[in-house]
């Protein structure tokens, strides 16, 4: 089974810097595309940044200009470089990938969700 591992989170003061990470492991899948989304308490899942396999990405318009999504295809991993983060932006940041797992042999990409990683800004 496809599992997704963030790492990276933490303690930031308002105006500083974080890199997020997130892994796919597993056997047998192919990746489409992995992004990430944050949730603050009381407040819906949101787009911060995706990319799809062919390269292309979206990113938030709150984001844009502040924060660089990369992926190690390799590795699996996609990596979430985030910038001058302000203290509203304090959120649980979940990892997001689609992907196609061999096992269900239909070529369906699927949605996978990490458990997710802290970033508190302190303001």
């Amino acid at each position: 089974q496809v599992q997704l591992a963030e790492s990276g989170g933490g303690l930031v003061q308002a105006g500083g810097s974080l890199r997020l990470s997130c892994a796919a492991s597993g056997s047998g899948f192919s990746v489409n595309g992995m992004g990430w989304y944050r949730q603050a308490p009381g407040k819906q899942r949101e787009l911060v940044a995706f990319m799809h396999s062919g390269g292309s990405t979206n990113y938030a318009d709150s984001m844009k200009g502040r924060c660089t999504i990369s992926m190690d295809n390799a590795k699996n991993t996609v990596y979430l470089q985030m910038n001058s983060l302000k203290h509203e932006e304090k959120a649980g940041y979940y990892c997001n990938g689609y992907m196609v797992d061999a096992r269900y042999r239909d070529n369906v990409a699927r949605s996978y969700w990490g458990q997710g990683t802290q970033v508190t800004v302190s303001s």
